[in-house]
């Protein structure tokens, strides 16, 4: 599976590890260059330096034939402004994108998106947890 993720934070760098790991490849976008040190030495995927909402750094990331494209910066509004052109400029099959406000994970929902909130991803987590 070809992978685009957006971002080279803690969770991105983490992901994109464990799918190169498992042998998928993986191309990592950030707007920062030194970003990338997140990556371990035997990251054998791909970084893109750009923002990831311009189509021609899509372009050159390979968005056109990813599978999936992921996006998880700290920005809810680009990552669901990259998450809508992988999913309808490109047609990327799998797309999701972190969204930190719960309130706007509904409304990304409507628009198509598969949104994730880490907050609510947690709160649900600790609710299962209690109720074993």
């Amino acid at each position: 599976m070809n992978v685009v993720i957006m971002g080279s934070g803690r969770v991105a760098s983490e992901l994109a590890t464990l799918l190169d790991e498992e042998g998928h490849g993986v191309t990592v976008i950030d707007l920062e260059p030194g970003s990338f040190e997140k990556l371990p030495d035997a990251f054998g995927g791909k970084t893109v330096i750009g923002d990831a909402t311009d189509e021609e750094v899509l372009r050159k990331a390979g968005l056109s034939s990813a599978d999936a494209f992921i996006a998880l910066t700290r920005d809810d509004d680009r990552n669901a402004m990259a998450a809508q052109i992988a999913k309808h400029i490109f047609g990327v099959r799998k797309v999701i994108c972190r969204i930190y406000d719960p309130l706007r994970e509904e409304f990304y929902k409507t628009l198509g998106l598969e949104a994730i909130s880490p907050i609510m991803v947690f709160a649900r987590l600790v609710k299962g947890r209690l109720e074993e």
